[in-house]
């Protein structure tokens, strides 16, 4: 006669057990549903079941993971739709100027002072499309490659005298002085993708200056971070946000930037280079005038014998 009662007492606790055990997971299957429909919902765990905690942490996470990869698909996608206008933009300048131009030179009574003109203005306009466009390969080359980079320790008082004896030719023709001063550690780093960053500092620096102006690359270390400052005397740049000098085809001044043979992508280039290396790089407007870029890249720790 005992077992009937045992049996149904036995039977109702199994299923304040089973009900017990289930509850949190059905909740967890819910809120599961409500987020994959979009919902901003919490997987934070209860505290009733532990093997309940233990999956709601797990799925949270992934929801995290999952979220942050979207935020950045997002960001990507953002910078390559604005990326894509901001190129067909500044081809549309050089472009239209060697149709127009062309066009022109079909008349034939053009005087042919205007007919010589008219070539100059298209052989200047495609130089500037061909160095906008080796810019634009640079910048895809540089922040696309995922293959890691070959390093190797560089000299950075080396690389800033080879720079300058490379632009010699350009630097004469622009009545640039230049100097190297100072000394700091060697770093880590692709030699190539450093002497262009450098190059392009000090060729963005030659653009501003007035004839006879000069030109400074100082070199100190700090803090575990060696330091490459380059330093004009032209009129600096105002009072842009330092910033926005690192955007792909910023110009504080787009005319004269155009007129001094800049494509807006140098700076940039720059930027992604340092970042690279794990270092960075800022402009500042100098006291006594003119303007100064500082990168700073991380130091090759010299081990103590």
């Amino acid at each position: 006669m005992l077992l009937l009662p045992t049996g149904v007492i036995t039977f109702v606790l199994s299923l304040i057990i089973g009900h017990f055990l289930a509850e949190p997971l059905n909740v967890l299957v819910k809120k599961t549903q409500a987020v994959r429909s979009g919902a901003d919902v919490t997987l934070a765990p209860d505290g009733r079941l532990h093997e309940a905690d233990e999956l709601a942490r797990t799925i949270d996470q992934l929801v995290r993971k999952t979220k942050s990869q979207q935020a950045d698909l997002a960001l990507k996608e953002h910078r390559q739709s604005a990326f894509v206008s901001d190129v067909a933009h500044e081809l549309r300048t050089p472009l239209t100027a060697i149709r127009g131009n062309a066009e022109m030179l079909q008349d034939p009574d053009l005087p042919a002072e205007l007919h010589a003109k008219f070539c100059s203005i298209i052989i200047t306009e495609s130089e500037r499309l061909s160095r906008l466009t080796n810019d634009l390969l640079t910048l895809q080359r540089i922040e696309a490659d995922n293959a890691p980079m070959e390093l190797s320790r560089v000299n950075l008082k080396n690389l800033a005298h080879n720079v300058l004896d490379a632009l010699e030719p350009i630097l004469r023709d622009r009545g640039a002085h230049t100097q190297v001063v100072g000394e700091a550690p060697d770093v880590l780093g692709n030699l190539d993708r450093l002497k262009q960053a450098v190059t392009n500092l000090v060729e963005n620096a030659s653009r501003f200056i007035e004839p006879g102006g000069h030109i400074i690359i100082e070199l100190f270390g700090l803090r575990g971070n060696s330091i490459l400052a380059v330093k004009d005397d032209g009129p600096g740049f105002g009072d842009v946000d330092p910033k926005l000098l690192f955007d792909r085809f910023y110009r504080a001044d787009a005319s004269r930037s155009r007129g001094t043979g800049g494509t807006g992508l140098g700076l940039a280039i720059v930027k992604s280079v340092v970042e690279a290396h794990d270092g960075t790089v800022e402009a500042i407007n100098l006291p006594q005038g003119g303007a100064c870029f500082i990168v700073a890249l991380p130091s090759i720790q010299e081990v103590a014998a």
